[in-house]
C-alpha cells in the first residue's frame, strides 16, 4: 500500500461517516479509526513504520511515521533488574493514559498485560497512536503523568515480567 492510497482512505474517512478502516497486505496491517475526539487514530503492525502520519492540516508532504509499539520499530522492554521490565515510548509525543478524559486508564498498577495489550496513547501531530505492551506481565507503576510530553525510548511503565 502506498502513500497515495493511504491518504485517499483518510480523505474518504474525513468526508464520510466511516469510523474505522483496516487492511492487511503481505504481513503489513494498517488500522485507521476515529478517536473519541474525531481525529484519526492509526495503529499498525509490520516490520517497519507505516509510511506517513495523517493530519488534519491538509499537508501534502509525507511526515515521519508514528506507529504502535512493534517488535522492530520500538525498543523492546528494557530489563534493569531481574524480573522487572519497562515499556518504552516508540515515539515523541504527548502521553495519555486513556482514550478520553472521561475514560478509565488503559493500564493501572496491578493490571495484567500481554504483548498486544494497549497500555496508553501517544499523540503525535494530532494523531492518537495506541501503544502496546510488547511484553507479558503485571504493571507495577506508570512512570509518566497524564498529558506529559515523552521522548523516544523514554520509560512509560514499570512491569513485573511473567
Amino acid at each position: 500500500m502506498d502513500l497515495k492510497q493511504i491518504k485517499q482512505i483518510i480523505d474518504l474517512m474525513k468526508r464520510s461517516e466511516l469510523t474505522e478502516f483496516a487492511v492487511e497486505e503481505e504481513g503489513f496491517k494498517l488500522k485507521i479509526r476515529r478517536g473519541a475526539n474525531g481525529l484519526p487514530l492509526v495503529t499498525s503492525s509490520h516490520g517497519s513504520n507505516p509510511p506517513f502520519i495523517a493530519s488534519n492540516e491538509g499537508s501534502s508532504a509525507p511526515a515521519p511515521a508514528p506507529s504502535t509499539a512493534t517488535a522492530s520499530s520500538a525498543p523492546a522492554p528494557a530489563v534493569d533488574e531481574a524480573g522487572i521490565g519497562y515499556i518504552k515510548s516508540p515515539m515523541v509525543g504527548t502521553f495519555y493514559r486513556s482514550g478520553s478524559p472521561e475514560s478509565k486508564p488503559y493500564a493501572e498498577a496491578g493490571a495484567k498485560v500481554v504483548e498486544n495489550s494497549v497500555v496508553c496513547i501517544i499523540e503525535a501531530m494530532k494523531i492518537m497512536n495506541e501503544i502496546q505492551a510488547e511484553t507479558k506481565g503485571v504493571i507495577i507503576e506508570a512512570l509518566v503523568e497524564n498529558g506529559q510530553p515523552v521522548e523516544y525510548g523514554q520509560k512509560l511503565f514499570k512491569v513485573k515480567l511473567g
